[in-house]
């Protein structure tokens, strides 16, 4: 097998224990993180001065909700791969703002893993899995009927 390319990684994250252990499990994973940000404008002068590979962005940040803005301009402007992280999934536009998908809050270590295994395998999904993921990738379709199905 054929070692996976550390990505560099931006935290969006106000919470700073979140961030922190946040970063603590994405070093772990073997990958960079080079910065955490807490609120949208510094998000955004991070994403363009230091060209992450990846964010991981909260939806609410400490100047409100402004976590949508942030994935649109790191997405649009500065071609990083985004990921929402959020407790509440519903304040997610139609659109996705140019993320790539969403990680519930809280998140587990197995969410994050499946979040970075998603992106570095470039839209490879194991279907026989689909149905237990805890990333939800924004492309999937198809996953609608699962709402039916008992654990």
């Amino acid at each position: 097998m054929s070692e996976v390319k550390p990505l560099r990684i931006l935290i969006v994250e106000d919470e700073f224990l979140i961030a922190l252990e946040l970063e603590s499990l994405l070093q772990d994973a073997g990958h960079d993180v080079v910065g955490i940000a807490a609120s949208s404008e510094e998000a955004v002068a991070l994403g363009s001065e230091l060209s992450p590979d990846l964010a991981f962005v909260d939806i609410h940040l400490a100047d409100g909700l402004t976590g949508i803005d942030v994935a649109r301009k790191l997405s649009d402007q500065h071609h990083v791969t985004v990921l929402f992280m959020t407790a509440n999934a519903k304040r997610i536009p139609e659109d996705f703002a140019g993320a790539r998908g969403v990680i519930a809050k809280p998140y587990t270590e197995r969410g994050v893993k499946e979040a970075l295994a998603y992106v570095t395998a470039e839209q490879e999904r194991e279907a026989a899995n689909a149905d237990r993921l805890t990333f939800i990738p924004f492309d999937v379709t198809g996953a609608e009927d699962s709402s039916s199905k008992r654990s």
